[in-house]
């Protein structure tokens, strides 16, 4: 078959490898239909994951009809169409039964990370892939709701959620500023209106996607490449600063942003993965009452949110704004790779 091959920062391939075989009774294998690529994949392309070693398959999102079922898959049968979470989980460790899958402690991959797909064991941009304790880590899909949508829930919507919304503890009335309107962003600000927020503010440097932002729910939008931006933003507040402040891109300068708008009392969720060293400025933060909070996508919202897109009181389908065929997967990620250039949100990268 032929997959999206890592060989090395910076080095990829799209070329024949083995097709995958059930490996455990709790195995299923599935084709994969639509994939897609994060920015996640991205940070591994630049080194910034060194767990992820030459000849991994990479990927971790997908939709896709199972073709081969282990004797002890117990709620899967082979037609089924299913959406792959980015997470694996046991459902039976202690980090499992304490809804924090990330960290889930089997052994597959690597005992406490629960990310093993397209890091420590062969992924999703392929033609076909295996899923390990696939009663826990796929979700089947319900009449109605299309690919694109479906893919979104992988990843990036329930990341977006778990990560900046939940763990921002949004509240009702809050003022929510979102920095950077990317794809996670974008997620946050699209379900940040569940918890009640009065307000939420898009803040980026491209303007396109402060535009898709508004369609999906930001307020306001900010473009932080214009001076005074931040003043602007803490005029919104009565010059309190914002009540949550989401970091959505994984950088140094956008973490500052984020603790120089949060007003005492309030809290920084940080979404972004980040590949350098970030200063936390504690000189500053200790008296203000700050609560900083991180996290890996556990994805056990996804139930729920899938519940919330087959009602079409979500459209995560919006975020797709390129489209391709499988074997155009290198063309794909040179697109995605140029994302300021060619104004790329989410690809839909289909058999």
């Amino acid at each position: 078959m032929k997959a999206l091959v890592y060989h090395g920062p910076g080095e990829r391939a799209w070329e024949d490898v083995p097709e995958p075989q059930l490996q455990q009774p709790t195995d299923v294998i599935v084709q994969v239909d639509t994939t897609t690529i994060c920015g996640t994949d991205l940070h591994i392309m630049k080194g910034d994951v060194p767990a992820v070693t030459d000849g991994r398959v990479l990927g971790h999102e997908g939709v896709g009809t199972i073709t081969e079922v282990g004797d002890g898959v117990k709620t899967l049968v082979v037609g089924d169409r299913v959406i792959i979470s980015c997470i694996t989980s046991c459902g039976s460790c202690s980090y499992c039964r304490q809804q924090l899958p990330s960290h889930c402690l089997d052994d597959e991959g690597t005992a406490g990370i629960g990310w093993i797909l397209g890091h420590l064991i062969d992924g999703t941009q392929a033609e076909y892939v295996r899923i390990p304790h696939a009663d826990n880590s796929l979700h089947k899909l319900p009449e109605g709701v299309d690919d694109e949508s479906a893919l979104m829930l992988s990843d990036i919507l329930p990341t977006g959620f778990e990560i900046g919304v939940r763990n921002g503890r949004v509240k009702p009335g809050d003022v929510v500023a979102v920095i950077g309107a990317g794809p996670v962003g974008l997620s946050v600000i699209a379900t940040t209106g569940l918890y009640g927020a009065s307000r939420i503010v898009a803040i980026d440097l491209d303007d396109n996607r402060l535009e898709l932002a508004r369609s999906l729910g930001a307020t306001d939008t900010v473009n932080s490449g214009e001076a005074g931006w931040q003043d602007d933003v803490y005029a919104m507040t009565d010059g309190y600063g914002v009540d949550v402040a989401v970091e959505a891109v994984g950088i140094p300068a956008t973490f500052d942003a984020c603790t120089e708008l949060i007003r005492p009392g309030g809290t920084v969720a940080n979404v972004g993965v980040h590949g350098t060293s970030v200063e936390l400025k504690l000189q500053d933060l200790w008296i203000k009452d700050v609560t900083i909070t991180t996290g890996l996508v556990s994805a056990t919202t996804t139930p729920m949110l899938l519940k919330l897109v087959a009602q079409h009181k979500l459209a995560p389908g919006r975020f797709v704004s390129h489209r391709y065929d499988l074997d155009a997967m290198m063309e794909a990620y040179d697109t995605f790779g140029r994302a300021a250039e060619t104004q790329a949100f989410k690809m839909a990268i289909s058999r």
